[in-house]
C-alpha cells in the first residue's frame, strides 16, 4: 500500500513539474465521442423512475404510485410534475425524496388519498412552502382596485404591467385561485408599468381612469386579452364596449389626472421589494414562486390556516 502511494505521489510531482502542453490530450482525457445524448424517456409514460426503488408493490399499487407522481407538482421551485422532475433532474433532492415517501407509504398499504396528503404536509413540503414569502411589508390598499370581501382571510395584492405576457399569464391563475376560494380571498391590483413596455404607462393610466367609473376590471381584461393591441385608439374603443363614459376617460388620459398615483404605485412597489412583474403579496409577504394554481394553491392554503 505504502509502494502505492508513493507510485502515486511521484507521479503527480512529475506531472506538475512536466505539465502537458497546450493542446495536448493528456492520457486520462476520455476520447471525445460524436453520439448524440440518449434521449430521455417520457415521464409520462416511463414505468422506471431514478433513484426510485419499487419493490415490494403490487401491480397496481406501482400504477397508482405512477399516476400520482405524474399529477403532483415538485415543490423545488422547478414548476415541473415529480416524474417530469425525476426523469429531467435526477439531481433534485425534492422530488427523490417526496417519490421514495410516497412509495413507502403504498408500500404501508395507504391509499391513494392518504399519500397525497402525507406529501402535501410533510416538514419538507412546509419548509418549502415557507420559504416561498418574505417578511410581512405594509402595502397601502385604499382605493385601489379590487374584487373579493374586504374582510376576506387573504389578501394578495398584484403589481402589475398591462403588456407584459407573464403578467397576462398570471391573472388567468389569480382568477382560477380566487373562483376556488371567492369567500375568503381579496385580490387588489397595483400598477407597475415596465419602462420597456412602449405602452405599458398609458395602460395603467387608462385602467384607473377606467377605475374611477367603476370599470377597471372589464377594461382590464380587455387589455390583458390584447396586450399587442394597446395604443390610445383601441383602449378609448375599448372603453367605450364596457359601457365608460368615453368623454370623461379621454378627458382623464389628456389631462393626465392618474399619472401621478400610477408613479405612486411603482415607487411604493419599488420600496416594498418589486423588481419585475407580476409580483405577487399575500398578506403582505412577497411571493417567490411559480403561479401555477398546483404550484401556488398549497401556499394559499396554507395562510388561509394561518389567517382562521
Amino acid at each position: 500500500m505504502r509502494v502505492l502511494f508513493a507510485a502515486l505521489l511521484l507521479t503527480a510531482l512529475a506531472t506538475a513539474q512536466n505539465p502537458p502542453k497546450a493542446g495536448a490530450q493528456s492520457e486520462a482525457a476520455p476520447a471525445k465521442s460524436n453520439k448524440a445524448p440518449a434521449p430521455q424517456p417520457d415521464w409520462q409514460k416511463a414505468t422506471e423512475l431514478p433513484a426510485l426503488d419499487m419493490t415490494g408493490l403490487t401491480p397496481a399499487q406501482k400504477s397508482t404510485l405512477l399516476k400520482l407522481l405524474r399529477e403532483e407538482s415538485c415543490i423545488c421551485g422547478c414548476s415541473m410534475k415529480l416524474a417530469e422532475c425525476r426523469i429531467k433532474d435526477p439531481a433534485c433532492r425534492d422530488s427523490r425524496t417526496l417519490a421514495s415517501i410516497a412509495a413507502q407509504e403504498f408500500r404501508a398499504g395507504k391509499n391513494d388519498a392518504t399519500v397525497r396528503a402525507i406529501l402535501k404536509n410533510s416538514d419538507m413540503a412546509k419548509a418549502r412552502r415557507a420559504a416561498l414569502l418574505g417578511e410581512p411589508v405594509r402595502i397601502d390598499t385604499q382605493g385601489a382596485p379590487s374584487r373579493g370581501p374586504a374582510n376576506a382571510r387573504l389578501t394578495i395584492v398584484e403589481y402589475s404591467d398591462f403588456q407584459c405576457p407573464y403578467c397576462r399569464v398570471a391573472a388567468q391563475h389569480v382568477y382560477t385561485i380566487l373562483a376556488k376560494y371567492p369567500k375568503d380571498i381579496r385580490l387588489v391590483f397595483k400598477q407597475f408599468p415596465l419602462e420597456s413596455h412602449s405602452m405599458a404607462a398609458f395602460a395603467a393610466e387608462a385602467a384607473l381612469a377606467a377605475h374611477a367609473q367603476g370599470k377597471f376590471w372589464e377594461l382590464h381584461d380587455k387589455m390583458f386579452a390584447n396586450p399587442r393591441a394597446i395604443n390610445r385608439n383601441t383602449v378609448v374603443a375599448w372603453a367605450g364596449e364596457v359601457g365608460i363614459d368615453v368623454s370623461r376617460f379621454t378627458a382623464d388620459l389628456n389631462t393626465g389626472k392618474f399619472r401621478k398615483q400610477v408613479d405612486k404605485e411603482a415607487d411604493e412597489g419599488t420600496a416594498v421589494g418589486v423588481t419585475g412583474t407580476p409580483s405577487f403579496f399575500f398578506n403582505g409577504k412577497l411571493y417567490r414562486g411559480a403561479m401555477e394554481p398546483e404550484a401556488v394553491l398549497p401556499v394559499v392554503e396554507e395562510e388561509l390556516k394561518k389567517a382562521r
